[in-house]
């Protein structure tokens, strides 16, 4: 009990420590980051598929 009550109260601590407008930011940053990755392997394997059915005459 006591040990999850500590990480509960460090959990706070962090919380209010922090800025909501910096988590948020950094949340979307991550996001904006991750979702263009995502974007370009997506492109990269749609032009890998096409490339193998057209590419055998």
């Amino acid at each position: 009990m006591q040990k999850r009550l500590t990480r509960l109260l460090m959990l706070f601590i962090v919380l209010i420590s922090f800025s909501s407008c910096s988590i948020i930011e950094g949340i979307f940053k991550a996001g904006v980051g991750v979702g263009i990755f995502i974007v370009v392997v997506v492109i990269a394997i749609i032009i890998f598929i096409i490339s193998k059915i057209f590419g055998k005459k």
